[in-house]
């Protein structure tokens, strides 16, 4: 059952050499795709790396920020990715938190899935029309844009690159379902999350542009750290939990799976600077909630219940607070339970 599924793996910035030999595995071992995050340097840079030693892996932006650069410049990132590439590219492209974009990069937030609809509306009419040298204006809430005298040096490798939003909320899967080509599901996201909540949202939104589900790819991003000694697994994971617990944004996710209090207790520890308060108030039961540990069986199993409605899978280690030699251990714990 699991080699009939499509996985896709992950590639951050390392030494070319590496990069290229990762990349090379995980085309060996069958994987459809990599998805390159934006943490903290462009996601374009890796992926154009990954395109020199692959030949069939799609490769995305998972997720590129959408507000830290134009939408012309995130376009033609794309446009250069899939000419590199031989038209592989696929176009991840999201808010991020508001945090982020006005603390870090000092950028305009504003209404974040508003923002985003019209970023996505521009980059899509560039994708399309940007050889053709008849943009001309835009002017809309948060871009206003002369395009008259634009035009590509050479026509694009495909008529369109594939899009795909990430999605947290309710709203946000929604407009996947409307104006994309695929959704990026968060890897905090919980089974009773994505069982509850998926498909009623993305049908609305789907009925909107009158597509079909199947017009759309789900692409399931689940943390997993598989090992034999699950009380390890779950101490591993616990900093990746806490990490999105301290984001304020989320605080009504964590609410609405049944640990808004652990969340509040965390972040209270956080603001206290007693990181190990954060970790009692981080229990067993909110780690497991959140991150799919245990045995290969045992994460498999969990996995299967999560494919009844996902269409693919980006499945990563636990990050946060462990060495990168951990990391890699967990990344190959989890190929040796799915992809061999």
């Amino acid at each position: 059952m699991a080699a009939k599924r499509k996985y896709w793996g992950f590639v951050t910035p390392m030494p070319g050499a590496t990069l290229g030999e990762v990349a090379g595995q995980c085309e060996a071992m069958g994987l459809v795709g990599l998805w390159a995050p934006q943490l903290y340097g462009s996601p374009f840079v890796p992926l154009a790396a990954a395109a020199m030693a692959t030949s069939s892996l799609k490769l995305g932006t998972g997720v590129a920020l959408a507000f830290t650069r134009s939408p012309l410049e995130t376009a033609c990132s794309a446009l250069d990715l899939d000419a590199i590439s031989g038209g592989r590219a696929v176009l991840g492209i999201g808010p991020s938190t508001r945090w982020w974009n006005e603390s870090w990069y000092g950028v305009e937030y504003g209404k974040p899935l508003a923002h985003l609809r019209e970023a996505v509306t521009i980059v899509r009419m560039i994708l399309r029309d940007g050889a053709s040298g008849k943009l001309g204006k835009w002017k809309g809430e948060y871009y206003d844009l002369d395009l008259d005298r634009f035009e590509l040096l050479s026509p694009p490798t495909r008529a369109d690159v594939p899009i795909y939003l990430p999605a947290l909320f309710e709203n946000a899967i929604g407009m996947a379902g409307e104006i994309a080509d695929g959704l990026a599901g968060h890897p905090i996201w919980c089974e009773q999350w994505i069982l509850e909540k998926l498909n009623p949202n993305l049908a609305r939104g789907l009925e909107k542009s009158g597509r079909k589900r199947s017009d759309l790819d789900f692409n399931a991003w689940l943390y997993v750290a598989p090992g034999a000694n699950k009380k390890e697994c779950i101490e591993d994971a616990r900093a990746t939990v806490i990490f999105y617990s301290l984001l304020e944004q989320y605080e009504r996710y964590f609410a609405e799976c049944g640990f808004g209090a652990e969340a509040r207790a965390i972040a209270a520890a956080s603001k206290a600077k007693d990181e190990a308060a954060m970790r009692r108030a981080c229990s067993d039961e909110m780690v497991e909630k959140f991150v799919i540990v245990g045995s290969p069986d045992e994460v498999r199993r969990r996995v299967d219940r999560i494919a009844e409605v996902a269409d693919s899978f980006a499945l990563g280690a636990p990050n946060h607070g462990l060495s990168i030699e951990k990391i890699g251990a967990y990344n190959q714990a989890i190929a040796q339970a799915f992809y061999l």
